[in-house]
């Protein structure tokens, strides 16, 4: 048991709970920080972390925020201890094509999904330096990669992180810090899911392996990220996306 402490932002969402669980199964001791306002999902959460509810905690936290994430991770840190774990996995969509989008569809997805790792790896980044030690994982996206239709927000926002995470990675390399990327492909979450059966259909034909992702699936390779000893991989982005998408 390393006893580390593992701030996952999202960390009520599917991937994010997944997430949560297998640091926890690591040894660490893990803090879902979240939106507060949905109470019935953080009340399923709770159940769904249950077997782990000695070492998972729930923390109230708005990463659009950049005073909230200030003071939401001292408040972590004195109450839990110094978080040595960060994994960026809060997210949101606001898809239509450009010729529709709103300035503020824009801004708000600009404003969580990029926006927000900065605002909350700038909250750790020291105390992750002074104590020589530190993993940062930011949940990117395949269409962060290929570009996907209605999404230009998104995939300028899941793009934008990856770069965020190289010129990161290059700062605080000589820290004992490292910093990557995951980008999954189309999972089994709630927001897959609420797709039409045709289109999502449609989707898994052009999936090499024939099928969904699993939430799980994606948290082994952040878990794996967050180890002591992957000490040597860094400003990576991992793709776990079943083959809809393939680079080198």
């Amino acid at each position: 048991m390393n006893n580390r402490v593992a701030i996952v932002t999202g960390g009520i969402g599917g991937l994010g709970t997944e997430i949560c669980i297998h640091l926890a199964r690591s040894g660490h001791r893990v803090i879902a920080a979240d939106l507060d306002h949905r109470v019935e999902r953080v009340e399923q959460f709770h159940d769904e972390v249950a077997a782990h509810a000695d070492v998972i905690r729930f923390e109230a936290l708005n990463v659009a925020n950049y005073d909230e994430c200030a003071t939401a991770m001292a408040r972590i840190e004195a109450i839990h201890g110094s978080p040595s774990i960060l994994v960026n996995a809060a997210g949101i969509t606001r898809d239509t094509t450009l010729r529709k989008m709103s300035a503020q569809q824009w801004n708000e997805v600009l404003t969580v999904n990029l926006d927000g790792v900065f605002n909350t790896c700038k909250a750790v980044v020291d105390g992750m330096s002074e104590r020589g030690f530190g993993r940062i994982v930011n949940i990117s996206s395949v269409n962060g990669q290929t570009g996907q239709f209605g999404q230009t927000n998104y995939c300028a926002a899941k793009a934008g992180m990856h770069g965020f995470t190289m010129a990161l990675a290059r700062e605080v390399a000589r820290k004992g810090i490292t910093v990557n990327s995951v980008s999954p492909g189309y999972c089994e979450t709630a927001l897959v899911m609420s797709v039409p059966a045709p289109v999502r259909e449609q989707i898994v034909a052009n999936i090499p392996v024939g099928r969904l992702g699993r939430p799980a699936e994606i948290a082994r390779v952040v878990d794996f990220l967050c180890a002591e000893d992957s000490a040597y991989i860094t400003g990576a982005n991992i793709p776990v996306n079943g083959g809809y998408f393939m680079d080198f």
